[in-house]
């Protein structure tokens, strides 16, 4: 009875462990668009996307294609994919992640497509400008992995940008130097990982009030200093730089790749770097093995001599001054002034971007990228004055963040040992 009672539970915990969710999202979302975007599409209508800049060698007409049938193609392209992560489903395999990647930009081309019909678009500038505002997301989220990777939570993001702006952009406008207040950027965020570190490791308070109390404080004193000091002579304070455009011989005159990925400032080229840096440092190195065994199991670390908390306080500051650098995109790499509150939040779509990327540098870049591409949409949409209220498009890339971290991610779960201060006993 025991022979036959073991195959059956087996059995029962395979059907348990199945989840149809993915496909049943692909279905219904694929769906959508079949109906919404191709059988309910503007008939007629012909939809432009232009693929060369005026910059480029090699230039290129822009590609028309007929609105309605395309969206069809498309979403049939969709819905196919839904099938095949059924199947896997059905036959207890897993759905590779690149079914995912795929039907996401399949999905989002059949909504261009819809979306900007009897209109033009250029998608190298689309890409452009989804990679720039991607830029402050992706440092932050490595300066937060990095912080939680060693069992520190930062919710004080928000804060690292907002000081590394306000540093960038001071000290440029003061030497005239746009590098200048590239070193400026991380030394302001460094300001608030030390009392980040000094309240979380050394003192044992709560790490998520720490952070919140943090991000207000930074808030607060960028917003006196800015109506104290800069408003009062902005032309010597409040007016720096910006960070030239450093194209790549070569590489910068790829068609569609080359002007999105190599054409851009230093920052964008240190976010490369960054990333693979850090994803090298954390699981290649000594280094790194060490410091994900004190996020994980502190005690365990303890016992083999590194000092916990030494680590901890090492990876805080040098997360908060990788989120500063990112700050530094604000001013010296986009706009060139500091404003009050110029972040707008972006420090907590970067701890989104962090979660949803599984505390992974590469998963967070590639977060950060779906943001900022949400947030790039959202206003070029707006601009081609599209049927879809502004509304809408303005809490986009608001709503890509909630579904992305509730719906994508389900229940991944973090370093073991963040947020729980370590009492050496």
């Amino acid at each position: 009875m025991s022979a036959v009672a073991a195959p059956a539970t087996q059995v029962a915990a395979v059907t348990a462990a199945r989840s149809w969710k993915l496909p049943i999202t692909l279905g219904v979302f694929g769906l959508l668009s079949f109906v919404l975007f191709g059988l309910l599409g503007p008939a007629g209508s012909v939809t432009t996307f232009g693929i060369s800049t005026g910059a480029d060698l090699l230039q290129f007409d822009p590609v028309a294609v007929p609105t309605r049938a395309t969206a069809i193609v498309l979403s049939v392209l969709c819905l196919l994919l839904a099938g095949y992560a059924y199947v896997r489903v059905r036959a207890d395999q897993p759905v590779g992640r690149w079914v995912l990647a795929v039907f996401g930009v399949l999905w989002v081309l059949t909504f261009l497509v819809w979306a900007v019909a009897d209109k033009s678009t250029s998608i190298v500038s689309l890409l452009q400008g989804s990679l720039l505002l991607a830029v402050p997301l992706a440092f932050g989220a490595l300066g937060g992995l990095l912080n939680e990777r060693a069992g520190v939570v930062n919710i004080a993001i928000e804060g690292q940008l907002l000081t590394g702006a306000f540093g960038a952009a001071v000290l440029a406008s003061v030497v005239g130097n746009a590098y200048v207040g590239l070193v400026a950027a991380p030394l302001a965020g460094l300001l608030i990982g030390a009392m980040l570190a000094l309240f979380t490791v050394k003192y044992h308070v709560n790490q998520i009030i720490v952070g919140v109390v943090l991000n207000v404080f930074a808030v607060g004193l960028t917003s006196f200093l800015f109506s104290s000091v800069l408003k009062n002579d902005a032309a010597t304070l409040n007016t720096p730089p910006r960070l030239p455009t450093l194209p790549i011989p070569l590489l910068s005159e790829i068609p569609i790749i080359g002007p999105v990925l190599f054409r851009q400032s230093i920052i964008v080229y240190l976010l490369y770097v960054a990333v693979v840096v850090i994803s090298i440092a954390l699981f290649r190195t000594k280094w790194g093995l060490r410091v994900r065994s004190v996020g994980e199991y502190p005690q365990a670390a303890d016992t083999v001599g590194i000092d916990v908390n030494r680590t901890r306080w090492r990876n805080v500051l040098l997360g908060s001054m990788v989120a500063g650098l990112g700050g530094a995109f604000f001013t010296i790499g986009s706009v060139g002034a500091f404003g009050q509150e110029m972040t707008a939040g972006k420090g907590y779509i970067a701890l989104a971007a962090m979660i949803l990327g599984r505390w992974s540098p590469w998963g967070a870049l590639g977060a950060a990228l779906l943001f900022g591409f949400a947030d790039k949409l959202q206003q070029v949409l707006g601009v081609l004055e599209t049927p879809i209220p502004n509304q809408f498009m303005l809490m986009l890339p608001y709503v890509v963040t909630i579904f992305a971290v509730a719906g994508l991610v389900g229940r991944v779960r973090g370093p073991a040992a963040a947020g729980q201060p370590y009492v050496k006993g």
